[in-house]
This record gives structure tokens, C-alpha cells and sequence, in this order.
């Protein structure tokens, strides 16, 4: 099984402007990703999708293909395929780039269910939410049914409408946005325009959902940081100094 690993890093975000160049302990955040999964023992290649030079020749300082993609593109799952489009792989990840706390164990363990699951269209991460975390609308939350496929995501404190986490702990987990797709189902997915569904959410993963498809959720021991806002930042930092990284 051919795997190809995508980190699409766009420019212009809206709060965090040249987001991938931005330094997190003297380091662009774009390299913290790069040399968290390089190493994952399953992925054949890794390439960085971007729409801008400086991202690109970062890229490239460090050890990475980068390919341009068309700054229009609405989304990171478009901007994945437009770099894998042309490749031969069976199954292709979107690695976020905005993830400096990944580890290579996490690209592992998603491409571990495609490999069991010869029926796997899609697959994610998710790993314990923590009580705080639950009104957040900053935090993905996801439910799974028992054979570990989601069953919804929200941004909202699903399912707790009417009970506490305290009563019912563990029935939401926090969903880590890492995604692997077989190669025919990225192109489906990105041929679909986006829906009401995921325009209501602004979660791209609906979309998938709405299409009819089982997303497959792998559950890891991590602690994950989705780099958005400066607060994230200092969060980072003060993480990896503890950790001496």
C-alpha cells in the first residue's frame, strides 16, 4: 500500500497571517510538523502543498518536495488533491499544518485502518477531551458508535445537552484533524461542493458524512495543539520547553 502524505500550508490565514513561517521557539511552525511525521515508518512520501514561494522554499531548506497550488482552492482537502492528483498512491493523508505536536506514531496509527479495513474510505484521530475543553468552540468534538466510526462533529458540547461529562464521561472525545482517504474517495470528496452541513459547522468532515460514507476514528494518547491564535502559540511554546524539544 502506497501512502502519501500532504501538508497543505496556506498563507494567507485569516488570524494568524503566514501562519507556516510563523516561529515557535525559534523554529517555523511548518518545520515542528515536518519533523514530527517524517519518520512515521508507513508513509512513501511526504510533500507540502502551498500557495505561496517563501513557504515553498522553506519547504524545500528542510527536506521536502513543495508543490503550488492555486491560492483560490476553498479548502485543505482541495489543495491535498491538487498535489496529489498526479501521483500514483493508494491512500493519501492531509496532515495539517498547523499540528507541532504531532509524532510519527500519529500518521502511523491512521494508516494502521486502512491497512485492517480493506473497506476504509476515510479515517481520523481523536483522543480524550478534557472537561475544560467541552464549551470550547475552538475544540472539535466528535461520538463514535461501537465499531469506532464517528457518528457526528460539532463544535458544540455534543452530547451533553441535558447531562454532564461527569455523569457520562468519555462519550465525546476531542477530534485531532488529521485525515487519510483512499485516493478515489479524496477525488469524490473534492468533486462534491461544500454543503449546507459543513458551512453550518465549518467542518469540512460533514461533508463526507453527507455524502453517506463511514469516517473510521483511530483514538491515540496524545496531547494536541491546533496553532489558530497567539494564546496557542505561548501554549506551544510553554509545552515543548517542558518537554525539552
Amino acid at each position: 500500500m502506497q501512502v502519501l502524505g500532504v501538508i497543505p500550508a496556506r498563507y494567507g490565514s485569516t488570524r494568524l497571517p503566514a501562519k507556516p513561517l510563523l516561529k515557535i521557539n525559534g523554529r517555523p511552525l511548518l518545520e515542528w510538523v515536518v519533523n514530527g511525521v517524517r519518520s512515521a515508518q508507513g508513509l512513501n512520501e511526504l510533500i507540502v502543498a502551498t500557495d505561496h514561494q517563501d513557504i515553498a522554499n522553506l519547504a524545500e531548506k528542510i527536506g521536502v518536495r513543495a508543490v503550488m497550488t492555486d491560492p483560490q482552492l476553498p479548502s485543505g482537502s482541495d489543495r491535498v488533491w491538487a498535489a496529489a492528483r498526479e501521483r500514483s498512491c493508494d491512500v493519501v493523508l492531509n496532515i495539517q499544518g498547523d499540528e507541532p505536536l504531532i509524532q510519527p506514531f500519529w500518521i502511523d496509527r491512521l494508516i494502521k485502518i486502512f491497512s485492517e479495513n480493506s473497506d476504509a474510505k476515510m479515517a481520523t484521530l481523536a483522543h480524550r477531551l478534557a472537561p475544560e475543553e467541552l464549551e470550547s468552540r475552538g475544540v472539535v468534538k466528535l461520538i463514535m458508535n461501537r465499531r469506532n466510526e464517528a457518528i457526528y462533529f460539532s463544535r458544540f458540547a455534543i452530547p451533553y445537552s441535558r447531562e454532564s461529562i461527569e455523569k457520562y464521561p468519555g462519550l465525546a472525545l476531542k477530534h485531532i484533524g488529521l485525515y487519510g482517504y483512499r485516493r478515489e474517495f479524496l477525488k469524490t470528496f473534492c468533486e462534491q461542493p461544500a454543503t449546507p452541513l459543513e458551512r453550518a459547522e465549518s467542518l469540512e468532515q460533514l461533508r463526507a458524512m453527507w455524502l453517506g460514507e463511514r469516517i473510521h476514528v483511530a483514538t491515540i494518547d496524545a496531547v494536541s495543539v491546533g496553532v489558530d491564535t497567539a494564546d496557542d502559540v505561548r501554549l506551544v511554546e510553554s509545552l515543548t520547553a517542558k518537554r525539552g524539544v
